[in-house]
Parts: C-alpha cells; sequence; structure tokens
C-alpha cells in the first residue's frame, strides 16, 4: 500500500509536457511521399506441357504405359539442347461406379519444356505431338530480365520522387529537403497461360513435324519507391 502511494505522488509530481513542448517533439515540415515506375516487358520464357492420358481395367499395366510413354518423349527431347526438358505429374486413379466400387483405372503423365528458344521449343514439341497432346503453352519472365527491368524502373521511380520532393518543398516555402527514410518495392505478375484444348484418353496422333504456333506475351513490372524527406 504504501509502495503504491509514493508512486501516485511521484507521478503527481511529474511536470507534465505543455502542448507546445509536444508539438517541437515531433520534427516539422515532414512530409510522405510515394512515386511508381511501371513498364510492359516481353516475356522471354516459354513452357509448353504435353500430357498423355489413358485408361485400363488394372493399375499395374496402366502405370507401364504411362511410363513407357515418359521414357519414350524423354529419349526424343533429351537429343537436344536448347530446350530444357522435365517430368510433370505421373497419377494413376480408379473410376468407380454408384456404388463406390472400381470398375477401372484412370492415367495421366507430363513432360514440360522450357526455354527462351521460342522457335527451338516450339519445332520440339511440334516433333513430340507424336507420342504426347499438347496441353498448356505459358509464357513469363527469367529472373534476368525481371531484373534488368527493375533496376532501370527503380531509377525512374527515384528520380521521380526526388522531383516530388523538390517540388513540395518548393511550393511550401522551404529552399531545400533532406531524405529521412525511403523504401523500394517490386513487383510483378507471374505465368500468363495460353491453354490448349486437350483430348482425354485419345490414342496420340500420327507422327508430324509441325512447328507449334506460340508467341509470347508481356509482363507489367512495377517499381514503388516510398519514403519521407525533411524539408528545410
Amino acid at each position: 500500500m504504501i509502495k503504491r502511494i509514493l508512486t501516485f505522488l511521484l507521478v503527481l509530481g511529474m511536470p507534465l509536457l505543455s502542448s507546445a513542448e509536444m508539438t517541437h517533439s515531433v520534427p516539422n515540415g515532414v512530409m510522405s511521399l510515394s512515386a511508381q515506375a511501371s513498364a510492359e516487358t516481353p516475356q522471354d520464357v516459354v513452357h509448353i506441357t504435353l500430357f498423355y492420358e489413358q485408361q485400363a481395367n488394372t493399375a499395374a499395366p496402366l502405370t507401364a504405359a504411362l511410363k513407357q510413354k515418359t521414357d519414350q518423349a524423354l529419349r526424343e527431347a533429351k537429343v537436344q539442347k536448347q530446350v530444357a526438358v522435365h517430368t510433370g505429374i505421373l497419377a494413376v486413379y480408379p473410376s468407380t461406379n454408384r456404388d463406390g466400387r472400381i470398375t477401372g483405372w484412370r492415367g495421366r503423365t507430363e513432360l514440360v519444356l522450357e526455354s527462351n528458344d521460342f522457335e527451338a521449343a516450339a519445332k520440339l514439341a511440334g516433333k513430340l505431338t507424336a507420342i504426347l497432346h499438347i496441353g498448356d503453352v505459358r509464357f513469363s519472365l527469367s529472373p534476368q530480365a525481371r531484373r534488368a527491368a527493375q533496376q532501370k524502373l527503380a531509377l525512374d521511380a527515384i528520380a521521380d520522387f526526388r522531383q516530388q520532393a523538390r517540388a513540395a518543398a518548393k511550393a511550401f516555402g522551404f529552399s531545400s529537403y533532406m531524405i529521412r527514410e525511403v523504401n523500394i518495392g517490386y513487383n510483378g505478375t507471374g505465368f500468363e497461360p495460353r491453354p490448349v484444348m486437350m483430348r482425354a484418353y485419345a490414342a496420340p496422333p500420327a507422327p508430324s513435324e509441325a512447328e507449334v504456333p506460340i508467341e509470347g506475351g508481356k509482363t507489367l513490372v512495377s517499381v514503388t519507391v516510398s519514403g519521407s524527406v525533411q524539408m528545410k
């Protein structure tokens, strides 16, 4: 109880800050600003997914058939070096009737092509249609292209930020400014799909060397510079 009384007396004895002192404790002439620079950047990487689907009465032969298709496509694809190739999903799942009894099995295997050489990827995809079907085509920015675009946009956004600071300082009657803090943020959209119609459980088409027509789009890349300045 005595401690509580002493604490209360100490609080009462502390001098209270006047409104003028509280105002001076916060820096005057501080202004928050934000600037953004954006640009549509051509996508330079293509991702092509090819697939094969089949159904069977039992799971084991179906799995073996899907693996055989995958291995065959991989052998054809790895002959060249301009296009990176990796496997996608390989799934086998049951088909059931109304009573929940398994009546058969379905399976799907995928192969994914990735390259910044659109022509080489298109030719390889056309060649592999003798074995697989084309599922979808997607485009993206490579890390190198995204970084180059962001570096250029960052310079533009910083220049805009500084111009805003100079103009605002002058408009408020100050002669100059000093940057207190600044943050740079980056963003951009990811994949943009170009879907192709799929034919489920169809037999592979006849061998063809036809080149798959592909054309990339653009990705919006943005850089934001935000922070505060002290006007002087």
